[in-house]
């Protein structure tokens, strides 16, 4: 098993819609390395839902992965803000994965408060410039942030 993390703006998808949906479609990743992981996740693997640019920033709660990495359907879709006029049916460019509800913190483990744990000054989320929607978690984190989230 493995852990990732997983970014989203909470007004457009949050902890909370996933929990009201159960299980849903993680769409719309539009850079190559997010991709890449994604392509890497397996059924099962666990996902730490992050929500940016919108106070409080940081990690809301756990999901699952219980779909691998399919073509993302919205890369075809022209009235879509996810398009890809260069991607077509024969060679899709973006993928999908589709995550479980699992459980929300009681609160949100803040970046500030992510940050100022030593134990996370290797966590690719905590580090300066660090952008990338998609990212691997050790099990060392993980379990941190379990504990804290908790």
């Amino acid at each position: 098993m493995a852990f990732w993390l997983m970014k989203t703006e909470p007004s457009y998808f949050s902890i909370d819609d996933l929990k009201r949906q159960k299980i849903s479609m993680w769409d719309g990743v539009r850079n190559y390395q997010a991709r890449n992981f994604m392509r890497a996740m397996k059924k099962g693997d666990t996902v730490l839902v992050y929500h940016s640019n919108k106070a409080p920033v940081g990690i809301a709660g756990i999901a699952e992965i219980v779909r691998v990495a399919y073509p993302d359907p919205t890369q075809f879709d022209v009235a879509n803000e996810h398009h890809d006029k260069k991607a077509t049916l024969e060679t899709p460019r973006w993928d999908a994965v589709n995550i479980r509800f699992v459980k929300k913190f009681k609160q949100v483990l803040t970046l500030h408060e992510l940050k100022n744990d030593p134990h996370f000054e290797t966590m690719p989320v905590t580090q300066k410039g660090s952008r990338l929607s998609v990212q691997p978690v050790s099990e060392h984190h993980f379990k941190r942030v379990y504990k804290l989230g908790t």
